[in-house]
């Protein structure tokens, strides 16, 4: 099992959360290629929403268990995230529902410091 847990060296953009994400697959090394760049496109619009709509990157982790990956991200707004009704010509919108579709499983926990939102990807290992 590999883990990297929430840090104080939270990524401060969705780059270096992928970066972060990168390393730690290529010891994870799923089998299939469309399953990492799963983990990359969640990674990427979790902590995306937590800059643009929740104060920021507070806390991140990336987790592997026997057939699957779990990202955290942690943020300082107690708020849901929610669906937008963006219409489709117009820019964003799309990473809630994108991260709803990939992970097998997404759980948002509200705490007095903000949210933490778990997403859970199946791996084919």
């Amino acid at each position: 099992m590999e883990d990297a847990h929430p840090s104080a060296d939270s990524p401060r953009t969705a780059e270096h959360a992928r970066d972060i994400t990168r390393t730690f697959l290529s010891v994870v090394e799923p089998k299939d290629s469309a399953e990492a760049e799963a983990v990359l496109i969640t990674v990427s619009e979790l902590v995306t929403n937590a800059i643009r709509h929740a104060g920021g990157v507070t806390g991140f982790g990336l987790r592997a268990d026997a057939g699957a990956v779990t990202v955290s991200v942690h943020d300082a707004s107690p708020a849901l995230p929610r669906r937008r009704n963006t219409p489709l010509w117009e820019p964003g919108g799309f990473g809630w529902p994108m991260v709803l579709e990939l992970a097998e499983e997404v759980r948002v926990r509200q705490h007095a410091s903000g949210k933490t939102v778990k997403a859970v990807l199946s791996l084919a290992h």
